[in-house]
Parts: structure tokens; C-alpha cells; sequence
């Protein structure tokens, strides 16, 4: 039995699997009320200014900037009052030098004026009169043409996810449809003579079969499409056999367990016979995961996940979840831990093999404190107290008490 003598970084088997996918999944187009965390397959571009036309953003008066320089409480500005914007509707005139249209908030503003004053900062005289005490400057209580978005420009590029502020902003352009990325299609097996299934009562020597369920969740959480394809048991034919009909119907597999080095593990050997070109690593250099296959079968991505649950659903968080997310790695998203935390404790690290810590995170006194959450790999109760993963980098021996890590949650 060949020894683990292909281990790679995450990075390395992210750029190996990337090269070799062929077959990625198609397009649809879907009302924009169905659209909400789907993945964009093309830019959508603007074909008009939003908003249209300049806009009052306060109730108030609609004058030229100039008239109301110097105003204040002991000396207002004087301004005759020439009509009122009614909402939905265009302006009846035009603001000259010493006059006022009175406008409500997303009034549209009306030829001549370039700055709104708020209410508050005015008095009625009478016989149509306002004073102003407090000057504003050009633009000031005002959007402008456009200033939301421009006419031409990109509102959301391909590979965005879409949020719901996102369906928002199309709407604000008069996109009804989108096109997007159908879901990944993922068959899901687990291997293993000594699973049994979740309603079964193990037997001395067998438990539970935990992967299927926690990836199939997994799956689902990011927009993809899971399907169980069952236990299959440590037999090479048998292990091929489901492999090859989950291919044929998935557009990505995964396999957890029978990936470590040993005389019943036949998972590699399994993927190599499907198709090329076959398995490019097994083994990656972190923990927890060490033991992990990355395979293209005829441009399909397969990925031997390690059987331990904890490891199984770190790598699926590292090098599944960003495919499944856009259909494609977008840039190197998949690689950002945006939050930043102090650790509570001093953690040992092995240089040369980039750990990924289990973390529950705290704020106290404006802090973000991370706090380890310690367990072996094989117990799926330390990922369901975590909140992230704390990345400890391969250039580093450990990280002390208090010292600033990478986290990305869950």
C-alpha cells in the first residue's frame, strides 16, 4: 500500500481540481422573486439612472444654494414660496433667484434649484413668505441623477450571490428576471462496514452513520442539490460501482471515509478506475484532514472526504462549499477568513501544516475573542459548538494567549 506521499496544500489542491473540471452546471432564468440566494451567470448592467431625476431626501424647501448663504437665526434669508412638488409628479415651474418650491422627501427637484432646507430650519411669514435660518450648500439634502447607479455600469457582476438587498436593486433598474447558475448536483456516499443507519441500533463495533446527514446539510446550505446514494461497504466493485452510477447522474460526488492509508481503505483505488484523469492528490498538509482525496473523473469533481465527521465538514468548508456556492471558485474568495479575534488560550502547531482550530466566538469590552473549542476529529460535538474555523497559518509552531487569528465563520 502506497503511503501518504501526495499531500498538498489547500491552495495547491484547490488550483489542481480547478485545472481539470470540465463540466460545470448550466444556466436558467428565474423571476426575480425566485432568485433570492441563487448564483448569477452574467453581469447585469444598468440601463437606465437610478434615481432619474434629482431628489429631495428631507422634507423642506427646494431653493438655489446661493439665496440662503449667510442665513441665520438673528438674519434669515427671505424667499417667496412659487408653488409645491407633489409627489409622483414632475414640478409646475422653475426656481429663480429669491424663491422656493416647497417639496416632500423623494420629491423631484425642480429646474433652477440645487439644494433642499430642511423644514426645521425654516419659519412661515405668511402671503407665501419662508425665512431660512441656516444655510445649505449645493447638493446638500439632495440625491442626484444617477448617483445611485449609473447608467451603463455593472449593478451585480457574475458569480454574485444574491442577497436580498440585491433584489432590491434590480428591481430598481426594472430587471424581472435574472439568469442564473443551475445548482450543483452532488451524490453523497459514505462508506464503511461498520455504519448503520441513523434510525438502526448499532451493533458492538458499529455507529451511526453521521457524514451522509451533516454533508447532505452542507450541501443544502450553500445552494446545492445533495442526494444520498446510501453505505456502501469497504468493497472495491461494490464502492465502483456506486461511484460510477453517482457520476453519471451528479454533477459532483463525494465520498467520505475509506480515505487513510490502510489495507481496508479502497476508496483511491475506486476513483482511479472511473476515469481520467483520476486522482491528483490524496493527502493534504492540515489538520484536521489530512487524509483527503481530490479527483476529476471525465470533468467531474470528486473529492474522498476524510471519515472522521469534524474533518469531513472542515475540508468540505475549505475546498467544497466555494464551488458549490458560484459554480466556480470566484477569485479567491474561498480562501477569506474576514473576521479577526484573540485567541483565549495558547494552541501547538505543527510548522509546515496549516491548522484549522474549531473556535466559539465571544465579544467582550469591543474584542473579539475566540475561544477553542478541543476535541478530536471523530466527534461531530465539537463542530456543533463551534461558530468557525481559527486559521493557524504554516509558517507558525502555535499562536499564544491573545494573539490575533483569522476566523471564518460557519
Amino acid at each position: 500500500m502506497k503511503e501518504l506521499f501526495w499531500a498538498v496544500t489547500v491552495r495547491e489542491a484547490r488550483e489542481a481540481i480547478l485545472k481539470n473540471i470540465k463540466h460545470y452546471p448550466g444556466t436558467e432564468e428565474v423571476p426575480l422573486l425566485s432568485a433570492l440566494g441563487r448564483c448569477l451567470a452574467r453581469d447585469v448592467v444598468a440601463a437606465e439612472d437610478v434615481p432619474g431625476f434629482d431628489r429631495s431626501t428631507v422634507d423642506g424647501y427646494a431653493v438655489r444654494a446661493r439665496d440662503t448663504f449667510g442665513a441665520s437665526e438673528g438674519l434669515p434669508a427671505y424667499l417667496e414660496v412659487s408653488g409645491e412638488v407633489l409627489m409622483g409628479r414632475a414640478p409646475g415651474g422653475a426656481v429663480g433667484p429669491g424663491r422656493a418650491y416647497k417639496i416632500a422627501t423623494g420629491g423631484m427637484l425642480p429646474p433652477g434649484a440645487d439644494a433642499v432646507v430642511m423644514v426645521e430650519h425654516t419659519e412661515e411669514l405668511g402671503a407665501g413668505t419662508i425665512g431660512v435660518t441656516r444655510p445649505v450648500a449645493p447638493g446638500e439634502n439632495v440625491i442626484r441623477r444617477g448617483e445611485d447607479i449609473a447608467a451603463g455600469s455593472v449593478v451585480l457582476p457574475a458569480g454574485h450571490i444574491l442577497r436580498p438587498q440585491d433584489l432590491g436593486i434590480l428591481a430598481a433598474v426594472g430587471v424581472t428576471a435574472v439568469e442564473v447558475r443551475l445548482p450543483w448536483r452532488v451524490g453523497i456516499v459514505s462508506t464503511g462496514d461498520e455504519l448503520v443507519l441513523p434510525g438502526e441500533v448499532p451493533a458492538p463495533g458499529q455507529v451511526r452513520d453521521i457524514n451522509s446527514y451533516s454533508l447532505y446539510g452542507a450541501v443544502k446550505a450553500c445552494g446545492g442539490e445533495p442526494h444520498l446514494y446510501g453505505i456502501v461497504r469497504d468493497d472495491l466493485e461494490e464502492m465502483r460501482a456506486c461511484l460510477a452510477g453517482a457520476l453519471r447522474e451528479a454533477d459532483m460526488v463525494l465520498l467520505s471515509g475509506g480515505s487513510s492509508v490502510g489495507t481496508r481503505d479502497v476508496a483511491a483505488q475506486a476513483i482511479a478506475g472511473l476515469g481520467e484523469p483520476g486522482v491528483l492528490f490524496h493527502g493534504l498538509s492540515l489538520k484536521p484532514g489530512k487524509p483527503t482525496i481530490g479527483a476529476v473523473v471525465n470533468g467531474k469533481p470528486v473529492f474522498g472526504l476524510p471519515g472522521h465527521p469534524a474533518s469531513a465538514l472542515v475540508v468540505f468548508e475549505l475546498l467544497v462549499a466555494p464551488l458549490i456556492r458560484c459554480a466556480g471558485y470566484p477569485g479567491d474568495s474561498f480562501w477569506e477568513f474576514p473576521l479577526r479575534a484573540r485567541l483565549t488560550r495558547n494552541l501547538r502547531s505543527a510548522p509546515g501544516r496549516e491548522d484549522f482550530v474549531r473556535v466559539k466566538l465571544k465579544l467582550e469590552g469591543g474584542t473579539l475573542w475566540a475561544e477553542p473549542v478541543l476535541g478530536k476529529s471523530g466527534l461531530i460535538s465539537t463542530m456543533v459548538k463551534a461558530d468557525g474555523l481559527a486559521r493557524i497559518p504554516a509558517t507558525k509552531e502555535g499562536v499564544e494567549a491573545g494573539e490575533w487569528v483569522e476566523v471564518k465563520m460557519f
